[in-house]
């Protein structure tokens, strides 16, 4: 496969929401998903050794090996809108060490300021090719 693929926590609603507008926002079909609970998803983890316990909300995949977690794996998804979405590569500057302390804040208030579900997320039939799980 020659997309991009981005992982997510299934059954957070702010994680949904934002899933749904990278779908928008993603112009040149890079972006591929699939939840972190989802046998897919499991696999593409376990063989890359991701710790999902110290990572447990976004993570890019690249075609090959590359990989990108946290505000480094947000920042990636948003420049690649192109356009004025590239300014982002400007916060690159920022060590991740830093921008993952903010990052790492609103993971662990996500279910409580924005909400889980039940369950993972069903798409349309219409969305459906984009999700691996």
């Amino acid at each position: 496969m020659n997309k991009k693929i981005i992982l997510f926590d299934g059954v957070c609603n702010l994680c949904n929401r934002t899933v749904q507008f990278v779908i928008k926002h993603d112009k040149k079909d890079e972006f591929r998903f699939a939840t972190l609970q989802g046998e897919i998803g499991k696999q593409l983890v376990k063989e890359r050794h991701i710790d999902t316990d110290t990572v447990d909300s976004i993570i890019l995949i690249e075609p090959g090996i590359a990989y990108y977690t946290k505000s480094t794996a947000a920042l990636k998804i948003g420049a690649s809108f192109g356009g004025a979405w590239k300014l982002l590569n400007v916060l690159d500057l920022i060590p991740s060490s830093l921008s993952d302390i903010v990052y790492d804040f609103v993971a662990r208030n996500r279910y409580k300021w924005y909400g889980k579900k039940d369950a993972c997320m069903i798409p349309t039939p219409e969305l459906k090719a984009k999700f691996l799980d």
